[in-house]
C-alpha cells in the first residue's frame, strides 16, 4: 500500500509534576523542603530515513502523543525526563501547519530532522522556592501541558529520473525491465495508482533511482482525475524520460499527446519547463513507431530515442544517455 498524504495531530508529552515535601528525619527537628522537579515531557520528533517509501505507517495514526515525563517526589528527587518519540518518514516529505497552511520544513534528504511538537516543561519542586524570607514554601508547580500541532505530511518521491507519458506508454514496463521493481502490468489505463521506484544498476560503478509516474491526462493541471497527486512527484524528478506510444489504443495522435503531456507539466510548475528531458518512443516492435520517432525529433528539434522494453531494443543506449544526463547534474552515481 502506497500513502503519499497524511493529516496528524502531534502533542508533546505532558511535564511531569514538581514536588511538596519537606524533610521528616528522627534527629532533623526542622527539616526543610525537599521536594523534586518533574521531568520534561517527551517532544514528537519527525526525521526523514532512506528505506521509508510511504507515510503507510501513519494513515491510521490520527494522534501521536509523547510520554509524561515523571513527577518529582521528596528527599529531592527529580522525575525522569520522557523519551522523545521519534517517528521515521520517508526522504521528501514535506511538513506542513495544517492551521496556517505553512510550510513547517521540507525534510527533503535521509537524516533531515524536525521537531513536531515540543514536551511539556517541567514542574518545580518546592525546594525551588525556598529563600531567606522563605524558609518553608509550600507551593510547588504542576508540568506544563505538551505543544499541539494539526499537521499535513506530503510525500514528494524523490528520484533521479521520472518516467511520464499518457497511460500505457509503456512506463511501468519499462521499470521492471530495467530495474527488480515489479509494479503492476495490465492492458487497461491507469494499471499504475501510484509512483513505483526501482534502482537502475548500469554497471558496478553507475546507478540511478527511476520512478514510474501514473499515467497523465489533459487538465492534470487543474486537478482532474489525480492530477495535482500525480504531478507533485514529477517535481523531485533530477531528469525527465517522457515515453510516448506509437499507436495509443484511444487512436490519439502521438505528437498531439506529446505536447499535451508538455502543457500540463508547465501548467502545473513553471520550472519544469526547463527540467532536462530525454524523448522516447516505446515499443519499437509496432509498424509506426520509426515513423513517429522521426516526427518527434522534428517536433523537438532533438534526439528521440526508439526502444522496446519487451525485444531490448534500445535499452542499452538509453541508459547511457539518462546516465550521461545526470552525470551533468552530479546525480549518476
Amino acid at each position: 500500500m502506497f500513502v503519499d498524504q497524511v493529516k496528524i495531530q502531534a502533542i508533546g508529552g505532558r511535564g511531569g509534576h514538581g514536588c511538596m515535601s519537606f524533610r521528616r528525619e528522627k534527629y532533623v527537628p526542622r527539616g526543610g523542603p525537599d521536594g523534586g522537579d518533574g521531568g520534561e515531557g517527551g517532544s514528537i520528533i519527525l526525521v526523514a530515513k532512506r528505506g521509508v517509501n510511504s507515510l503507510v505507517a501513519l494513515a491510521n495514526l490520527h494522534h501521536i502523543r509523547g510520554e509524561k515525563g515523571n513527577d518529582g517526589q521528596g528527599s529531592g528527587k527529580h522525575g525522569k525526563c520522557a523519551d522523545d518519540r521519534i517517528i521515521e518518514i520517508p526522504p521528501g516529505t514535506i511538513v506542513i501547519d495544517a492551521d496556517s497552511g505553512l510550510i513547517i520544513k521540507d525534510l527533503a534528504n535521509d537524516g533531515d530532522t524536525v521537531v513536531a511538537a515540543h514536551g511539556g516543561k517541567r514542574g518545580r519542586g518546592n525546594t525551588r522556592f525556598k529563600s531567606s524570607t522563605n524558609q518553608a514554601p509550600r507551593q510547588a508547580t504542576q508540568g506544563g501541558e505538551g505543544e499541539r500541532k494539526n499537521l499535513i505530511l506530503e510525500l514528494k518521491v524523490i528520484a533521479d529520473v521520472g518516467l511520464i507519458g499518457k497511460p500505457n506508454a509503456g512506463k511501468s514496463t519499462l521499470l521492471s525491465r530495467l530495474s527488480s521493481a515489479k509494479p503492476e502490468i495490465a492492458n487497461y489505463p491507469f494499471t499504475t495508482k501510484y509512483p513505483n521506484l526501482g534502482q537502475v544498476q548500469i554497471d558496478m560503478d553507475r546507478s540511478f533511482v527511476m520512478a514510474d509516474i501514473p499515467g497523465l491526462i489533459e487538465g492534470a493541471s487543474q486537478g482532474v482525475g489525480l492530477g495535482h497527486d500525480f504531478l507533485k512527484h514529477i517535481e523531485r524528478a533530477g531528469i525527465l524520460v517522457h515515453l510516448i506510444e506509437p499507436a495509443p489504443m484511444d487512436q490519439t495522435d502521438p505528437i498531439e499527446n506529446y505536447r499535451s503531456i508538455r502543457h500540463e507539466l508547465e501548467e502545473y510548475n513553471e520550472q519544469l519547463k526547463t527540467r532536462p528531458e530525454i524523448v522516447v518512443v516505446t515499443k519499437a516492435e509496432l509498424p509506426d513507431a520509426p515513423e513517429v520517432q522521426k516526427r518527434l525529433s522534428t517536433e523537438t528539434g532533438g534526439e528521440v530515442h526508439l526502444i522496446s522494453a519487451v525485444t531490448g531494443q534500445g535499452l542499452p543506449k538509453l541508459m547511457n544517455q539518462i546516465c550521461a544526463v545526470l552525470k551533468q547534474h552530479k546525480a549518476c552515481n
